[in-house]
């Protein structure tokens, strides 16, 4: 987007107006993507500050090949992955009120909803963490499997593999039919 590569551009130059935008443009996706990863919205929010703080100390050194969403969505996952393999979050379900629902749905079809959330949320939890970054990148980052394949230095057929085999987990584990 050619928003995105002027705002970089300015960003940085210096622009805190720029990070400022960059910042207020993607944060309810980033948290979005860290939740889904990490299943835990307070992690999530640490590691989407942890990201900004990270990104204004190197801006110099950012580099932009694709589109600024991916890249960011791409660097939230990484401080995810590491997160979770310096056990500093073990990925669970989410606290009592973290959910994100729409509050403008009628009260019936709001507690229907946060309850399928919550079914989904357990379920994801449940899939390794690679088949999890997978489907949140392909499904919410709106990443290509070659992207997502190139970005973990992994084969097209892995990645396809992984979102295949965590797609079927997921169906297994919303109908019951796995037993843990």
């Amino acid at each position: 987007m050619l928003e995105d590569r002027l705002l970089l551009w300015k960003f940085k130059r210096g622009s805190s107006e720029a990070l400022e935008r960059i910042y207020d443009k993607y944060e309810t996706y980033l948290i979005t993507v860290a939740t889904a990863l990490l299943n835990n919205t307070h992690a999530a929010e640490d590691v989407l500050h942890d990201f900004f703080v990270s990104f204004v100390q190197s801006a110099e050194k950012v580099k932009l090949n694709g589109n600024l969403k991916s890249y960011l969505a791409v660097c939230v996952a990484n401080l995810a992955r590491n997160k979770i393999k310096r056990r500093q979050i073990e990925p669970g379900s989410l606290d009592d009120g973290d959910s994100i629902v729409s509050t403008e749905s009628e009260p019936d079809l709001l507690a229907m909803q946060k309850e399928d959330v919550a079914k989904l949320n357990e379920a994801m939890a449940q899939l390794a963490y690679e088949q999890r970054e997978v489907i949140v990148l392909h499904l919410q980052g709106n990443m290509k499997f070659t992207q997502i394949a190139k970005l973990r230095s992994t084969s097209v057929n892995t990645i396809r593999s992984r979102y295949r085999y965590g797609l079927d987990k997921l169906r297994s584990l919303l109908n019951s039919e796995v037993i843990i």
